[in-house]
């Protein structure tokens, strides 16, 4: 989790530092700690100026040869720079006390100074500055400073000239400029310094009136408070800047990954229920030393670390970073947590841009009541999973129970706008393997934070026990002697050197879950070496093997046909030159061969006996169509089943890469790779009405991974003029999915129907989306249908008939 540098743009950086005055580096170790100007002024307690030097590094630092000098606050023509000398050195820790010149008032002497002078400073502003020498200096602006290598450290108060950054605030007789306590030198004097009363401490740690410091003092809350850092918005409003002695308690660890420590406000919360109290203490490298229940003072930088790198469209985490941290006490008590259920239905506004310097409306958007409570305590309860672990620890549950609910425990995606806002990432080490519908009974307890891949996530530090719901994989319907079984199964990049195990169980779904359909529509299968990039662009050990493996299961001795792609067009894993194809039971069906398919030739549809048939078969669609550059081509086949002819399309539209989160800052968000499925949607269309203007009989199944939703513009594309049915809208609305993304259980995988077949039974078979054991990301679907005779009143017949055979066949 590494936070990236505060989100400005590049111009908004060039500009910020342009218009700054320029500052030489930062002092690592000898550097001006105090400045006071009106000792003996009248109303002043102490009788002489002073300039306060210390040392933060571990080592002594000698001052021999160094000076401290002196300018006014709007030097002249003739203004020259006051000199004091500098001998003997500074301990690591120690401060070394200068003394300036006397006035005439005031009651309290200096500690013995450690070097004296006799410049007269101003009371209200003038500049001080460190020098590795004892020349008097010559600059008279911030910039000529600046760029003198002499200058160690540099101070401006009041209205100088000659500063670093911005001056501190004007002093008075009564009040001098003093660095932070940590002695944080960001080279900018407002930023470094305070304004107060005056503290003069010499080498030996004395103070005025010859008393000796509290060598341990009690440290103290600093001015800014954990909700002053998180804000109204999603971006901190500071950005950037260093916050000093945040207070909170420590209520929770994670000493590894992404190393910190979560903090909480107890004390002194506001009463807005827009900005967080909790914050993520990020230690980079190194494990957190602190405890839960320690009560912290937590010193650093503002980030906004945006998961997978600040130009993706995924949201920040507010951080604390770079961070030194002071233990208070030990052993308090850690708040209770805000128990999340039933969060507002609404999931983000949608402005048409960004969304980050919106004020959140967390009683209306889920995801701002999410961010609203962004490093904070929470729990859920009874938490039951809608999206299986994986091997990230990871897994996906809902705080809406009810939310668009399905049948087996998970959570349907039923359009752009209703992206369920209860889904809630677990991230936990241990992480029992869960599936959808299983329940962390009890309280989940944890920090919410933001992370690649999903968004919001609990970062659990207490699970609840996992109770199993002991989710079934399913097995289809028997199909009928006369029905035609088709399937379509996405095999996830199956290829030989995948282990003899990711075979077996794919078999088994074909075998015994999808009952060995006639007729499997197969996508990403690769090449004979997988993704090894050598120019092989063969598949058939790849399909022998998995042939032989279905044999073996007791399925039938499935044929197949492909085409090999061109090497490197078709897209997936490098190398991998993954492709679609069909096995086919020759005992079932027949496949009409006619050659001269390949990879860059275009099926066509031709008229044969009145009817509609493929020039050749297997072809390729429109293969030279640009919708289809570095992506799968379809692959259309000819079958006869009982003298009917089925026209079969395997299909592997373009992926959703590209596309930004839908949990990201940009609402809504831009669904960029739509734009190719929708040309390659016109050019399947087109190739379908090719054959209804030959034969509106025609049987026609387009099956496959049309990796976009029912309610897409690309599948919309194919059905909208009712010729074409999308069979998994035959289903209720929260049954329609095949597969399982982040928690939402949503469809890409499609069989789409010529409307003339309108006698079929559909299922999509859930045997692995849902499970942490998966042979394939996907879920396969099948039909059973009856392929039409191309005659309404002839179908009635034949129908019949089948049915009658059906029977006597039982």
């Amino acid at each position: 989790m590494r936070p990236t540098l505060p989100g400005v743009g590049t111009a908004v950086v060039a500009l910020v530092l342009a218009a700054a005055p320029a500052v030489a580096a930062p002092s690592t170790d000898a550097l001006i700690s105090e400045v006071y100007g009106g000792g003996g002024n009248s109303g002043a307690t102490l009788k002489q100026d002073f300039v306060e030097l210390a040392n933060k590094s571990a080592s002594a630092i000698s001052l021999d040869g160094y000076s401290v000098q002196y300018i006014s606050a709007t030097p002249g023509a003739s203004t020259q720079w006051g000199v004091t000398p500098l001998t003997g050195s500074i301990a690591p820790g120690k401060t070394f006390l200068v003394a300036e010149a006397k006035g005439t008032g005031g009651t309290v002497d200096l500690p013995a100074p450690d070097a004296t002078g006799t410049i007269a400073m101003s009371g209200t502003g003038g500049t001080i500055a460190l020098v590795n020498g004892t020349a008097a200096l010559t600059c008279k602006t911030a910039a000529d400073c600046a760029a003198d290598p002499r200058i160690k450290d540099l101070v401006g108060y009041g209205t100088a000239v000659v500063r670093e950054g911005t001056a501190t605030n004007a002093l008075s007789n009564t009040t001098s400029a003093f660095r932070n306590i940590e002695l944080g030198d960001t080279d900018d004097n407002a930023t470094d310094f305070k304004v107060g009363d005056p503290n003069p401490t010499n080498s030996k740690g004395e103070t005025p009136g010859g008393g000796n410091p509290d060598p341990d003092p009690d440290p103290v809350p600093g001015d800014k408070r954990i909700h002053d850092i998180q804000g109204v918005t999603r971006i901190s409003p500071l950005l950037g800047q260093k916050v000093t002695n945040v207070p909170g308690v420590v209520t929770g660890t994670r000493a590894t990954g992404d190393r910190g420590f979560w903090i909480q406000d107890t004390t002194s919360p506001d009463a807005d229920p827009r900005t967080s109290e909790g914050v993520f203490v990020y230690t980079a490298g190194t494990a957190p030393t602190v405890a839960v229940g320690d009560s912290v003072l937590v010193s650093g930088t503002i980030a906004e670390y945006r998961p997978g790198g600040e130009t993706g469209s995924n949201q920040t985490l507010t951080e604390i970073t770079q961070p030194t941290t002071l233990t208070v006490s030990k052993g308090n008590p850690v708040p209770a947590p805000v128990v999340v259920r039933n969060i507002p239905g609404g999931y983000l506004p949608a402005p048409g841009g960004s969304i980050e310097q919106l004020p959140l409306e967390p009683e209306k958007y889920g995801l701002d009541y999410f961010e609203s409570l962004e490093g904070t305590l929470v729990q859920v309860n009874d938490a039951r999973v809608v999206g299986p672990s994986n091997a990230f620890g990871e897994v996906w549950v809902t705080v809406n129970p009810d939310q668009n609910k399905n049948l087996r425990g998970g959570t349907t995606y039923t359009a752009y706008d209703q992206a369920n806002s209860g889904r809630l990432k677990i991230k936990a080490t241990p992480l029992p393997v869960s599936n959808v519908g299983d329940v962390f009974s009890g309280a989940t307890v944890g920090a919410i934070e933001y992370t690649n891949f999903g968004g919001y996530t609990l970062a659990a530090l207490t699970l609840g026990q996992h109770v199993s719901s002991d989710l079934q994989r399913e097995i289809t319907a028997q199909q009928k002697e006369s029905e035609l079984s088709v399937a379509t199964y996405n095999v996830e990049n199956l290829d030989p050197s995948d282990p003899q195990s990711k075979f077996d169980r794919l078999a088994e779904g074909v075998t015994t879950n999808l009952r060995s359909p006639d007729v499997v529509v197969l996508e990403e299968i690769q090449d004979n070496n997988g993704a090894t990039n050598d120019g092989v662009v063969a598949a058939d050990q790849t399909l022998q093997k998995f042939s032989d493996a279905i044999v073996a299961k007791g399925g039938p001795r499935y044929q197949w046909r492909q085409i090999d792609p061109e090497n490197l067009k078709d897209g997936g894993e490098p190398g991998g030159n993954i492709r679609v194809g069909f096995f086919f039971n020759p005992q079932r069906v027949s496949f009409v061969d006619r050659p001269g398919g390949d990879f860059k030739t275009a099926v066509e549809v031709v008229k044969k006996n009145g009817r509609a048939a493929l020039s050749v078969s297997p072809g390729r669609i429109d293969p030279l169509n640009d919708a289809w550059a570095n992506s799968r081509k379809p692959l259309a086949g000819e079958f006869k089943f009982r003298g009917r002819t089925v026209f079969v399309v395997a299909n592997h539209f373009n992926s959703k890469g590209g596309d930004e989160a839908i949990h990201g800052r940009n609402q809504p968000p831009n669904r960029s790779s739509e734009v190719q499925r929708a040309k390659q949607s016109a050019a399947l269309k087109a190739f379908t009405e090719q054959i209804r203007a030959i034969d509106k009989g025609a049987n026609v199944v387009l099956a496959g991974d049309l990796n976009d939703y029912q309610f897409s513009p690309a599948v919309k594309a194919l059905t909208g003029d009712g010729n074409l049915k999308a069979l998994i809208e035959t289903l209720p609305a929260n049954e329609r999915y095949s597969y399982v993304f982040e928690g939402n259980s949503q469809t890409l995988d499609h069989l789409v129907l010529s409307k003339n077949i309108t006698r079929f039974s559909y299922d999509v078979v859930h045997i692995n989306a849902e499970f942490a054991d998966q042979a394939s990301d996907h879920d396969p679907q099948i039909v059973r249908a009856r392929p039409s005779t191309g005659d309404a009143n002839i179908d009635k017949l034949v129908f019949a008939l089948e049915d009658i055979l059906d029977c006597l066949k039982k």
